[in-house]
């Protein structure tokens, strides 16, 4: 009776750390912290830093799913960049809603209205000479990890250009997309964070990848967006 009792004890403490290593990630092991996306509640409206969520019908892969710049160890704030490109509170009396997006193209700052006078204001990359543009669109669409392709007009200028790119690091719109109205425009992130406060793009407005997940969950789609004139 006492050996069949060992056994027993035996076996219980061999399933306990089965169990423990399946959910710690021990080597050799499928744990589910590994294979399961960077989630969590929704944050504070003080809370800036973002999370990916998982989405049920993104197809992308794995590594594509589980990457986020705010989370994973290889990513780093863009450094050198000016204070005054710095994400900040700022007065910004303004006539529009508050959840409207101002894009000032001359300045190089995007204002997200809050209300009061007061906007949230970052730092942005806009279009080079011959690529500015200004008006009034909505946001139609919003999306993490975006694939890029390029339009047959840029591929035209640049044949060197790949005809599509992967969501990822290395993609160019980066961390996060919001697409404007039915126009090729987006607000986006970006693999080259050094070009904040440049002319640089073919039109779109280009923040740091940290900057665009945060307005990214600040923003609903149908949401206005104001892009000022730069002259």
């Amino acid at each position: 009776m006492l050996i069949v009792w060992q056994l027993a004890a035996a076996a219980l403490s061999l399933t306990a750390v089965n169990c423990g290593a399946w959910a710690q990630g021990a080597p050799g092991t499928r744990s589910d912290s590994l294979f399961r996306p960077w989630a969590a509640t929704a944050p504070s409206p003080n809370n800036l830093p973002g999370v990916l969520r998982s989405n049920p019908r993104d197809t992308r892969s794995l590594s594509q799913k589980t990457y986020d710049p705010r989370s994973a160890p290889a990513f780093r704030e863009s450094p050198g960049l000016p204070a005054h490109l710095q994400r900040a509170v700022v007065p910004y009396p303004t006539q529009e809603s508050p959840g409207t997006v101002i894009v000032d193209t001359r300045n190089t700052y995007l204002y997200l209205v809050l209300g009061q006078g007061e906007a949230l204001r970052y730092g942005i990359g806009v279009g080079r000479e011959g690529f500015r543009w200004a008006g009034r669109e909505r946001i139609s669409h919003m999306t993490e990890w975006p694939d890029w392709r390029a339009p047959a007009e840029m591929l035209d200028r640049r044949p060197d250009l790949p005809d599509f790119v992967p969501g990822g690091l290395n993609n160019p719109l980066g961390a996060r997309a919001l697409y404007l109205g039915k126009t090729l425009y987006r607000i986006h992130g970006t693999n080259e964070p050094s070009t904040i406060g440049r002319y640089e793009t073919s039109g779109c407005i280009r923040l740091r990848n940290e900057d665009v997940i945060d307005l990214y969950r600040r923003v609903k789609i149908g949401a206005e967006v104001v892009v000022l004139s730069a002259h």
